[in-house]
């Protein structure tokens, strides 16, 4: 009986030891891990944001005129240098003006002759009334005398008309520039027929200096400007107060700001875009016709605009925006978001996110929606809170939860 005793007392002492050590183990797993998982957040404010958009468009002069004859002839000389700059009026051709001076001596001397036939006719009208007043002359002689008076002032009106003609054909014979600017390369040589407003242009001559740039915008954005602009979250300028700046086409800023004209006023069907017409001085000649560039034109500004940095920025599998929070019992809690548009490295989001959300940016792949974390201010640069710089990869953002 006692050895039956000893051996149920060691039995008891030993399952005693396992439930100690059991419960141990457990409390282990549960107080002596490594505790809530820590990420980096960064607490959004409301921030005072130029609203910029960067639009394709093309560089155009800012006036530009086709040179062509208008009489036809010879031409004797040519008076410019290809490439260089001409002022308005100055001789651009000679065309052979012998002709056109015949023309202009011939009308002169007929006017001459006109005017010499004019007062002795007139005169003999003058007597013709007086006489046929007292029945000295016949009423039919009186007639045509003041018929022949009547003639002699026609021709002079005709010959003087002529004159004016022959004279403005001989000043054509010099082919003036009707515009300052540059002028091209000239299509025509000494000794070619010109002729009267023929459909080739002898040369071109563009004003570069203003250059009009002109680029597309699409019209669901600018209703999207508009509505936000009558809610008053965007303070905006209208046309000839806007400032924009101008990329180049190698990436180069151009150092000298434009100003929005005018915004065309259809929308074009095939494209569901419009022009905006923008104006840019060009001193130095750098701007010419046809160049490609990019125009940032700031539409307005935002009061109150809520920016969340891109890193912290995930899409579900529809594509919808959704960032992770911390909420105020540091739980990492989702929440859907509309974005607008990237501004540098951050969205300027319109829905979802207000003032004093802590946002995470760092940590992502390490939480859940419901998971209790441990919130630090994220840090870069020395620089408590600021959104790091755009990956453009969203791909190490956890995946959305399914809906439930």
């Amino acid at each position: 009986m006692r050895g039956i005793s000893r051996r149920w007392l060691i039995v008891v002492v030993a399952i005693l030891v396992v439930m100690t050590m059991t419960a141990a183990g457990c409390g282990n797993k549960k107080g002596d891990g490594p505790g809530a998982p820590e990420v980096a957040v960064v607490t959004l404010a409301p921030e005072k944001v130029p609203i910029v958009t960067e639009l394709p468009g093309r560089i155009s002069a800012f006036l530009i005129a086709e040179v062509r004859p208008q009489v036809t002839g010879i031409i004797k000389k040519r008076l410019f240098t290809e490439g260089g700059d001409v002022k308005a009026g100055q001789a651009l051709y000679e065309i052979d003006p012998a002709p056109y001076q015949a023309a202009f001596d011939n009308a002169s001397a007929s006017l001459a002759r006109a005017e010499a036939n004019l007062p002795p006719i007139r005169a003999k009208a003058q007597r013709y009334k007086e006489l046929v007043a007292i029945k000295a002359v016949s009423q039919q002689e009186f007639d045509d005398v003041t018929g022949a008076h009547l003639q002699a002032e026609a021709d002079v009106k005709y010959w003087k008309a002529a004159v004016e003609t022959a004279r403005i054909n001989l000043g054509y014979t010099r082919v003036a520039a009707p515009i300052s600017g540059r002028i091209g390369k000239s299509s025509v040589t000494v000794g070619a027929l010109a002729t009267a407003n023929q459909p080739a242009a002898f040369t071109t001559i563009q004003q570069l200096d203003p250059v009009y740039v002109d680029a597309t915008q699409s019209s669901a954005n600018l209703l999207g400007l508009q509505r936000a602009v009558a809610s008053g979250k965007v303070s905006s300028k209208g046309p000839g107060q806007t400032r924009v700046k101008l990329v180049l086409e190698d990436g180069t800023p151009y150092p000298n700001e434009g100003i929005l004209k005018f915004s065309d006023v259809t929308v074009d069907p095939s494209t569901g875009s419009f022009i905006l017409r923008m104006v840019f001085p060009n001193p130095k000649g750098t701007l010419l016709p046809g160049m490609y560039a990019r125009a940032l034109v700031q539409e307005g500004v935002a009061e109150e605009a809520i920016l969340a940095p891109q890193q912290g920025v995930s899409r579900d599998p529809k594509g919808n925006a959704y960032v992770l929070l911390v909420d105020a019992k540091n739980t990492v809690e989702m929440r859907m978001i509309t974005t607008e548009r990237a501004i540098g490295d951050r969205w300027l989001v319109s829905s979802g996110l207000k003032s004093g959300d802590r946002m995470i940016v760092e940590g992502l792949q390490k939480v859940r929606p419901g998971v209790p974390v441990k919130a630090v201010p994220f840090k870069t640069a020395g620089k408590d809170e600021k959104a790091p710089p755009a990956t453009g990869d969203e791909k190490s953002a956890p995946p959305a939860p399914k809906a439930k």
